[in-house]
C-alpha cells in the first residue's frame, strides 16, 4: 500500500496515520535541552505577564520591605529598634507616594532629619531620591525645585556630619549628581507623558473630527440625492402626464399622434429609472451600453427640449460660446436647473407658451437664463410651494451663483444665475 501510495500516476493517497505518524516523528525534539530553552522562555514571558499585572502598591512596596530586611539582617541587636523604627519612618511612605507626592515627600523629609539629629546612618536615605523622583514626575515645576532644595540641603547636613576630614567635596559632588539625576528623571517622565496625553488628546479630537466630516459628507449624499431625485422625478413625470393628456385627446381623432405619444411616454420613463438607478449609484455593470452613457450636460439641452416640445411647450435653446471645458459637474448642474425652470413652466404655464433656454460660457463662468412667455405670472403659491426653487438655489450656490427666479415686467417667468468655474466652486461642489 504504500508502496502503490508512493508512484506518481497512482490515484489512492497515503493512508491518514501514516501521514500523522510522520508529521509527529518531525515536530518531536530531538533533544532535552531544545525542550528545557523553551520551556523556561515560556515561563519567563508568563512571569512578565503576571509580573505586569501586579497594582502599583505591591511594587511600592517592595523597597520598604528590602529596606527593612537589610537593617534586620545587618544592624547589632542594641541599635535595632532605633534603625527598624527609622527605617519605617523613611520607607514606608513610599507605599503612598502615587496618591500624593508631596504629603509622602514631606514625610519621609520630616523622618530623615530626625534621624539626622539622632546621628544614624541608614541606607533608608536612598527613599529621599525616591520621593524626589515621584514629585519631579507628578507635581509642577515649584513643587520639583522646592523638593530639590530640600534634599540639597539635606544632602550638604549628611556631608557636614558623616564624613571625614579633608573628604568633604566628593561625597558632597556625588550626592548632589545622584540629587540632580533623581530631578531629571522624573521631569523627563513627566514631560514624556504629557506628550504622550497630547498625542491621545489630538488623536481622538482627529478621529472626532473625522467622524463630523463623515457625517457631513452622509447629509451632503443625501441633500444631492434628495435634489436628483426631486428634478427626475418631477421633470419626467410632468412630461408623462402632459404625453399621456395629448395621447387621450388624440387617441380618436389622430391614432398615430396617440400611438406616437404614447412611445414617447415609454421612452421617457425608462429614461427616468435609468436616471434614477445612476443617481443612486445602482447602476449593475451589466446594464447595456446604451443605458450607461455619461451624466447629462450642456450638450443633452437640445434632446431636453425635444421632450418639451413633445410634451406641448415649445422650447427653443441656444448655447454660446464652447462648453468641453466645462467640467462634467458644472454641466449636469446647469443641466439640472434648465431642467427645473423647464418643467416648472410646463406645469404652471397655459397652453401656447413658449420657453427659451439661452447658456452663456466662458473661461470662468457659465450664465444661464431660462425664461417663458406666459400670458401672466404664474399664481402666488404654485411656485414657492415645492421644493423646486430651493434645489435651484442650493445647486447654484455650490458655484458661488446666486440664482434670481421671478415674474418678468413683460409677462412670464424668468430663472437667471451665473455659475463660477473657480476653485471655490469646484470644491464647494
Amino acid at each position: 500500500m504504500t508502496e502503490a501510495a508512493a508512484e506518481p500516476g497512482d490515484a489512492h493517497p497515503v493512508h491518514y496515520r501514516d501521514r500523522v505518524r510522520r508529521t509527529r516523528t518531525a515536530a518531536r525534539p530531538t533533544g532535552y535541552p531544545g525542550l528545557a530553552s523553551v520551556r523556561a522562555a515560556r515561563l519567563v514571558r508568563a512571569a512578565r505577564r503576571r509580573g505586569l499585572r501586579l497594582p502599583p502598591t505591591v511594587w511600592d512596596s517592595l523597597l520598604p520591605a528590602l529596606l527593612l530586611l537589610n537593617i534586620m539582617t545587618t544592624r547589632a541587636p542594641h541599635e535595632l529598634p532605633v534603625a527598624v523604627a527609622l527605617t519605617a519612618a523613611l520607607a514606608l511612605p513610599l507605599v503612598w507616594r502615587r496618591r500624593a507626592p508631596l504629603t509622602v515627600f514631606g514625610a519621609v523629609a520630616t523622618a530623615a532629619f530626625v534621624q539626622w539629629l539622632m546621628d544614624v546612618q541608614l541606607p533608608a536615605d536612598v527613599a529621599l531620591l525616591v520621593a524626589l523622583y515621584t514629585v519631579a514626575a507628578n507635581a509642577g515645576w515649584r513643587g520639583t525645585l522646592v523638593s530639590g532644595a530640600v534634599v540639597e540641603g539635606g544632602a550638604l547636613l549628611a556631608c557636614l556630619r558623616w564624613t571625614t576630614e579633608g573628604a568633604f567635596l566628593t561625597p558632597f559632588v556625588a550626592v548632589t549628581a545622584m540629587v540632580v539625576a533623581a530631578a531629571v528623571l522624573g521631569v523627563n517622565v513627566r514631560t514624556t507623558r504629557a506628550y504622550l496625553a497630547a498625542l491621545e488628546e489630538r488623536a481622538a479630537r482627529l478621529e472626532q473630527q473625522q467622524d463630523q466630516q463623515a457625517r457631513l459628507a452622509v447629509a451632503e449624499e443625501r441633500t444631492r440625492i434628495t435634489r436628483d431625485m426631486h428634478d427626475i422625478v418631477t421633470h419626467n413625470l410632468s412630461v408623462m402626464v402632459a404625453l399621456t393628456d395629448a395621447a387621450l385627446y388624440a387617441q380618436h381623432r389622430s391614432p398615430d399622434k396617440a400611438t406616437t405619444a404614447m412611445l414617447q411616454i415609454s421612452e421617457t420613463g425608462r429614461q427616468a429609472l435609468t436616471d434614477m438607478r445612476r443617481s443612486l449609484g445602482i447602476l449593475r455593470t451589466d446594464e447595456p451600453d446604451a443605458e450607461r452613457h455619461p451624466l447629462p450636460g450642456i450638450a443633452q439641452l437640445e434632446t431636453l427640449a425635444d421632450q418639451m416640445r413633445a410634451a406641448g411647450l415649445p422650447t427653443r435653446v441656444e448655447v454660446r460660446g464652447g462648453h468641453t471645458h466645462i467640467p462634467a459637474t458644472a454641466q449636469l448642474t446647469v443641466y439640472r436647473l434648465v431642467q427645473e425652470a423647464l418643467t416648472n413652466t410646463l406645469k404652471h404655464t397655459p397652453a401656447g407658451t413658449h420657453a427659451e433656454v439661452r447658456i452663456q460660457c466662458s473661461a470662468e463662468t457659465v450664465t444661464v437664463d431660462v425664461t417663458d412667455s406666459g400670458p401672466c405670472p404664474p399664481p402666488a403659491g404654485a411656485t414657492p410651494s415645492g421644493h423646486g426653487i430651493p434645489g435651484m438655489r442650493e445647486r447654484s450656490a455650490a458655484y458661488g451663483g446666486a440664482l434670481q427666479a421671478g415674474p418678468l415686467p413683460g409677462g412670464g417667468w424668468g430663472v437667471h444665475t451665473r455659475l463660477f468655474l473657480g476653485s471655490s466652486g469646484a470644491a464647494s461642489a
